[in-house]
């Protein structure tokens, strides 16, 4: 008698399917609407191929190119296997390493043949015309569990070395899972964890594109092997993909190195990889931003403090930092062994310092000082802290990514009673700054306990339960805040609430972050007396904004394409002369607009007026002035707009200082 297995569906109906049944053919028997539509199976909410066989009684939800997120992460999935088939058709000898989705396609590590150099952006176009024909094909993609040693074997055969090393590392408790494309015993295999599309005819050949060529070491480790890393984005069709290369083409509009360049803001050079030499006009912008921020914390009961730069590296034994982090801090004198193991400072050189990454031991530090009480909490920290991360040189970029940054860091120590309340407070205080900055639209995450952590379940549970407690009271665990739960990214000591904001192009930003520890507080001994007049840990919230102000500035630069609110713009107007007899009357105004605190230039060059308007213009300069003869004899100004519609309104010298006076008061202050 053939056994049956119950499949619960959405709708609550239950239908009985014989054993060997797979989520397809559940779709079929719905109907052939849905059978042509379902991509994957959600089976007790985990996605699996659609035509694996069920195990037994399951809820089944059928994944369709509606469910946008798990189709999108399918199809790119789909999309990197192929690209590694078409490389190893059509340039025998190359062996395949990764191939991982990501947020806007996915991408493949190649280890190139002998004898031939790494993969070019030259190379994209033969690559993608292969990858077409193996969608025309329509190979089934055919899922395998096979015994480990049988994969190494067949890969150590094949030269797959990569591979080979690879699988003898997987947890001995996972499935070892191979994926063939087509029937024959000859066809193309990949080590992957899957799921994968039925098919490959399953992907619309048009809506992909293979976009660029980089370098990437093996496993991400300077002494392995240089691979070449092949970068794609794909989408679920082509309409889909050309709103995203439209996308692309404004961002690259937008790059902040561009426009940091034509604004004169900063620069990065050899002398200081992944620090930034700031300018006179882009830290004007830098210090626009930490008076507003000062502002901010200041009202919000904030104390701010300064910490050292160089600290004993016994300290960040004692945080726990030397054990996970070691590897990303600068050590003076850097004379000891680069262990990612937790273990004692061997050297035992009490000169032994490090440049902290992070300043949150720091702040312990100064909360240690003195006998703090119950009433004393919460007390909140507040530094413009620079830090060092001795981040790998391939991963800088511009401003989003540095080795020597400064944060907005601040940390809240308060008891748990007080945890929740502190949190919906700093949720108010992010929302407040970002919508100042620009930004309305934006998500909250909550980044739950990874695999390596410390601290109890119990320290865990609570913690996470507190921050979701907070967003939820707050009201901003709904879709219109993009709340989302992401197990496994929280930080080793704590689970923390992402910000992720939205910028103008669509594209999002995680930037501020508030985190709830107990982890810290217990191994920097940190206490406070509480009401019964016993010894108590306090909980130490970490929280930041910007996240730091290089990264946060980039932002701002992409999200304006350089056009700064006026509060914000490091040149808030320049007065532009037509002829030299106004040279003294604009020398008049441009002295009206200092005096009422107006960043100001004045541009009397002997140059005609079009192109002094097209020069600033290309300077982001949010407001000219222009005056002549006339303007001159009338007392009045011709007020060009950045990018206005308006080709320009004239008005009283008068009537434009008062106006630009008003609008370049910063948010909190109006």
């Amino acid at each position: 008698m053939t056994k049956m297995f119950k499949i619960a569906l959405p709708d609550g109906s239950v239908r009985e399917m014989p054993e060997g049944s797979t989520p397809a053919d559940v779709a079929a028997a719905i109907g052939p609407g849905l059978a042509k539509a379902a991509l994957a199976a959600r089976i007790d909410g985990e996605v699996r191929d659609i035509t694996r066989p069920f195990e037994g009684d399951a809820r089944l939800e059928l994944v369709t190119s509606r469910d946008e997120k798990d189709a999108l992460e399918l199809v790119r999935h789909d999309f990197a296997h192929i690209l590694a088939e078409a490389v190893q058709n059509l340039f025998p000898g190359t062996q395949i390493t990764f191939g991982p989705a990501t947020d806007d396609g996915f991408y493949y590590d190649f280890a190139p043949a002998p004898g031939r150099g790494p993969f070019t952006d030259e190379d994209l176009p033969v690559i993608e015309e292969e990858m077409r024909r193996i969608i025309a094909r329509d190979e089934p993609l055919i899922r395998e569990v096979w015994k480990r040693e049988d994969v190494r074997a067949l890969f150590e055969k094949q030269g797959e070395r990569f591979k080979a090393e690879w699988v003898m590392e997987l947890p001995e408790a996972e499935p070892i899972t191979m994926y063939r494309s087509g029937n024959a015993e000859t066809a193309w295999l990949d080590l992957c964890r899957g799921p994968h599309l039925a098919s490959t005819g399953k992907l619309d050949p048009q809506s992909f594109k293979l976009t660029r060529v980089s370098g990437a070491y093996w496993r991400g480790n300077p002494k392995n092997p240089m691979l070449s890393r092949i970068y794609g984005t794909a989408w679920l069709n082509k309409k889909q993909l050309d709103a995203h290369l439209v996308r692309l083409e404004e961002a690259a509009k937008r790059d902040h190195r561009k426009i940091g360049q034509e604004m004169d803001l900063f620069h990065l050079q050899a002398e200081a990889h992944g620090s930034v030499f700031w300018h006179a006009h882009g830290f004007l912008i830098w210090r626009e931003l930490e008076a507003y921020m000062r502002r901010r914390i200041d009202a919000a009961g904030y104390r701010e403090i300064k910490t050292p730069q160089l600290m004993d590296a016994r300290q960040w034994e004692r945080s726990g930092h030397w054990g996970k982090y070691r590897e990303n801090m600068f050590v003076v004198p850097d004379e000891i062994p680069n262990t990612e193991e937790e273990g004692p400072i061997v050297s035992g050189d009490a000169n032994l310092m490090a440049l902290k990454p992070m300043n949150c031991p720091a702040h312990i530090l100064v909360f240690n000082q003195g006998i703090k009480s119950y009433r004393d909490l919460p007390l909140r920290l507040y530094e413009n802290g620079s830090c060092h991360r001795n981040e790998p040189h391939g991963a800088l970029h511009g401003l989003m990514r540095v080795r020597q940054f400064t944060q907005d860091d601040a940390h809240i120590f308060c008891t748990e009673e007080q945890i929740v309340q502190e949190v919906r407070d700093f949720c108010a205080l992010a929302d407040r700054v970002y919508k100042d900055l620009g930004f309305d639209c934006y998500g909250i995450k909550l980044a739950l306990r990874p695999d390596q952590r410390f601290g109890s379940d119990a320290d865990w549970d609570k913690a996470e339960s507190e921050l979701r407690d907070a967003v939820v009271t707050a009201g901003m665990a709904t879709e219109e805040f993009g709340w989302e739960e992401l197990p496994g990214e929280g930080a080793f000591y704590a689970p923390k609430l992402e910000w992720h904001l939205t910028d103008a192009i669509g594209r999002t930003w995680q930037v501020g972050t508030i985190q709830s520890d107990r982890v810290l507080p217990d191994r920097l001994d940190a206490n406070y007396i509480g009401e019964d007049g016993a010894k108590h840990r306090p909980i130490m919230l970490h929280r930041a904004i910007f996240g730091s102000y290089e990264r946060f500035i980039g932002i701002l630069i992409e999200h304006y394409a350089g056009k700064f609110p006026l509060w914000l713009a490091p040149v808030q107007a320049v007065v532009a002369t037509i002829v030299s007899d106004a040279d003294d009357y604009a020398r008049q105004v441009a002295a009206k607009l200092a005096a009422a605190g107006i960043r100001v230039d004045i541009d009397l060059r002997n140059e005609k007026i079009n192109y002094k308007v097209r020069e600033h213009s290309l300077a982001k300069v949010p407001l000219l002035l222009v005056v002549g003869k006339r303007e001159a004899e009338e007392g009045t100004v011709a007020l060009r707009r950045l990018s206005s519609e308006e080709r320009q309104v004239v008005m009283s010298a008068d009537e434009a200082v008062a106006m630009m006076r008003g609008e370049a008061v910063p948010p909190d202050l109006r």
